[in-house]
């Protein structure tokens, strides 16, 4: 295994690769070649005594990735530049990251299709351990369970708290820290979610499409990943407040949701099944809706995001906080009028929030940026001028593209970034889903706390391809 001469020639700011090449002498085909990214690796370690190094990493394995380890026997003369190669490995490899991370994980057996505890102990457990994190684990009994660990954590026992189950169970983790002594330093801990939910937007906006459903590679992010902040928001309803820090749903996308909550055993499908069932029933949303705009030009806020990939400034955030014992306080009264916006047309949904994906089918908020202390909302309102026929076949069009973000650009589709907003309901019939969970269909307000939330990610800005609009809106 030459270590020192083939890092040196294959290693760059640019390649970060580890290259294994079994010439050490021993029990080994000499032609054999291991290129091994630094992110990839786990761990690196010679044994002195043995003579014997070892090596865990991911690999891809059928599309997915796969824990693997590499054995070598090495010769006495050759034993001081395997120990020096490994050292230098392992430094590269945890370049700027804390190894052995203490690790809160909540694992949720119940969750989408009640594989989380398998999952857990034979893909991603091993990878935490082979990485040497310590590793408190939990397996939740019962709904609310989570939020109870959360809001009586000894925050300086961990490091991060890993979630292993949908969007459900951090929602719980989040609003437990917002009920936390220490609020503010509860929720500088980071989230990391291992995704095995019916709903795994979090991890999708994290990892993106390609990775956002691999279990191992949203392990590699517990151990390598780098603190972001991102925005949360209250939710007042009733005078009461609680936290959300993905989506708020009303109308067509509120019933495609928590509409559909008997079929979790379908896993992610159950959404598109919801998707199409609500637009052939095509029901108004009844309510007023009241928004603090910051913006509506859909090409600034494309510019906006364009900005902001290249400049990648929330990747190496401090985890450092306040050590307040309060949530920051609201800004916005329910009786404040200047500067709103009322909307009052028939609308079929409301949708606000923050990442750009929701799932896997659907990138709801494609500009929507970790912390630029603004809420998404897209509106989708009833064409009083077509025919009820026509504004379904319009709205199941504008579906086709949903997962790449086209109904962005639908000059049929309303889209803000704003400060805060409010509902007001019109009829006592109606649904709100709030980060997928089922609330009361009644008045609510939202507003923004910028950066008041923590996560793991390994690229420090949501991962989601969206660039322009498509051909046919650029008539």
């Amino acid at each position: 295994m030459r270590c020192r001469s083939r890092l040196k020639a294959r290693w760059s700011w640019s390649l970060y690769v580890l290259t294994l090449l079994t010439d050490f002498g021993v029990v080994a085909d000499k032609k054999r070649v291991h290129d091994i990214p630094f992110r990839d690796i786990l761990h690196a370690s010679f044994d002195n005594e043995a003579k014997r190094t070892r090596i865990a990493f991911l690999r891809k394995s059928k599309g997915c990735r796969v824990l693997s380890e590499v054995h070598h026997v090495v010769q006495d003369s050759h034993s001081e530049e395997a120990s020096v190669c490994l050292d230098k490995a392992m430094t590269e490899a945890y370049s700027g990251v804390k190894k052995g991370r203490r690790l809160k994980v909540l694992v949720n057996p119940f969750g989408g299709k009640g594989k989380g505890r398998a999952i857990f102990m034979q893909k991603v457990e091993p990878i935490l351990r082979h990485a040497g994190c310590l590793l408190d684990v939990v397996y939740t009994t019962h709904s609310g369970h989570a939020y109870e660990i959360a809001k009586t954590l000894p925050l300086d026992q961990f490091d991060a708290i890993v979630t292993v189950s949908g969007d459900g169970l951090v929602h719980e983790v989040i609003n437990g820290f917002g009920h936390h002594e220490h609020p503010v330093r509860a929720l500088a801990i980071p989230i990391a979610p291992i995704p095995t939910g019916s709903g795994n937007g979090l991890s999708l906006n994290l990892l993106g499409l390609e990775a956002g459903f691999d279990v191992a590679e949203a392990a590699l992010n517990v151990v390598k990943g780098t603190p972001m902040k991102v925005d949360l928001f209250s939710l007042v309803q009733n005078k009461k407040r609680s936290i959300s820090f993905m989506s708020q749903a009303l109308g067509l996308m509120a019933d495609l949701d928590i509409g559909t909550d008997h079929l979790r055993w379908m896993g992610e499908t159950r959404f598109m099944y919801g998707l199409i069932r609500g637009v052939l029933r095509f029901k108004p949303c009844p309510i007023q809706l009241s928004v603090k705009i910051a913006e509506q030009d859909k090409t600034k806020m494309l510019e906006a995001l364009q900005a902001r990939r290249h400049t990648q400034s929330n990747a190496s955030c401090s985890t450092n906080a306040s050590s307040s014992s309060s949530l920051p306080p609201l800004k916005f009264l329910p009786e404040d009028k200047d500067g709103w916006t009322v909307i009052d047309e028939p609308l079929l949904y409301v949708y606000a929030g923050k990442g750009p994906y929701v799932g896997r089918d659907f990138m709801a908020f494609p500009v929507s940026l970790p912390d630029d202390g603004l809420i998404d909302i897209t509106i989708q309102p009833l064409v009083s001028v077509c025919s009820r026929n026509s504004s379904r076949s319009d709205v199941l069009k504008e579906m086709e593209g949903a997962p790449r973000g086209e109904a962005f650009w639908s000059p049929k589709l309303k889209y803000f970034k704003a400060h805060a907003y409010r509902v007001k309901p019109l009829t006592p019939n109606g649904a709100l889903s709030v980060d997928g969970e089922p609330f009361p269909f009644e008045e609510y307000q939202v507003e923004v706390h910028q950066g008041l939330g923590t996560l793991l990610s390994p690229h420090g800005v949501y991962v989601a391809d969206f660039d322009g609009p498509p051909s046919r809106h650029q008539k």
